[in-house]
């Protein structure tokens, strides 16, 4: 291979009934090198810009993020005070930042606080390993395993010590498999949208 330079960077593959063929490396490394790099590229223009950084799957990894057979935002039994807090618009189709996809107003993200903050009767359900839910569900809502009849909430961030009046969302699965949480609510109770925040859920 050394002594002709002819053969340099050729590739001869010898099948069994004996016929040769040569196929140059230099066009076989190239072409496969750009259709990994388009691959790639395709991908990830189709990852909202804010996840890309260090996207971590739903906590848990048993339940798709909104599958049909499942309960999704803005179903369950609410009062129209509280469903005009924790419902928001769908975010644009060009959305790719946490601002564009979080469509909630300033006057919501306030009362959703103050709500949370509101003295009444609520049952503890227990703590929660959380992960970001579908970013296109906008509102302030929560689907886990640990909610057995939809309606209203609250989440609380005890590293932080921030709650925000939610929509509870039963999810299919073990208690232990992990819940999906608003990129709106994630934001309020300032959770890492990245990460795999532990957080507390009340019924109210």
């Amino acid at each position: 291979m050394h002594g002709d330079p002819s053969l340099q960077g050729r590739l001869t593959v010898e099948p069994a009934g004996g016929h040769h063929y040569s196929q140059t490396m230099n066009n076989i490394f190239p072409l496969g090198f750009a259709a990994l790099l388009a691959v790639s590229a395709c991908s990830q223009d189709q990852v909202p810009a804010f996840l890309r950084p260090g996207e971590k799957p739903p906590a848990g990894g048993s339940a798709p993020l909104d599958p049909t057979r499942q309960v999704q935002p803005g179903s369950a039994d609410l009062s129209d005070e509280v469903r005009a807090v924790v419902s928001a618009p769908t975010p644009p189709s060009a959305a790719r930042t946490a601002e564009e996809f979080d469509t909630t107003t300033s006057d919501q993200r306030t009362a959703a606080k103050a709500a949370a903050a509101a003295d009444g009767g609520e049952t503890r359900l227990g703590e929660t390993v959380a992960s970001l839910g579908d970013p296109t569900k906008s509102g302030f809502w929560i689907k886990s395993p640990l909610v057995t009849k939809a309606g209203q909430g609250r989440i609380e961030y005890p590293a932080t010590g921030k709650s925000a009046l939610v929509e509870l969302i039963p999810l299919v699965g073990p208690a232990s498999g992990g819940s999906q949480v608003s990129l709106a609510a994630l934001r309020l109770v300032e959770a890492p949208i990245t990460d795999l925040p532990t957080l507390v859920i009340y019924a109210r």
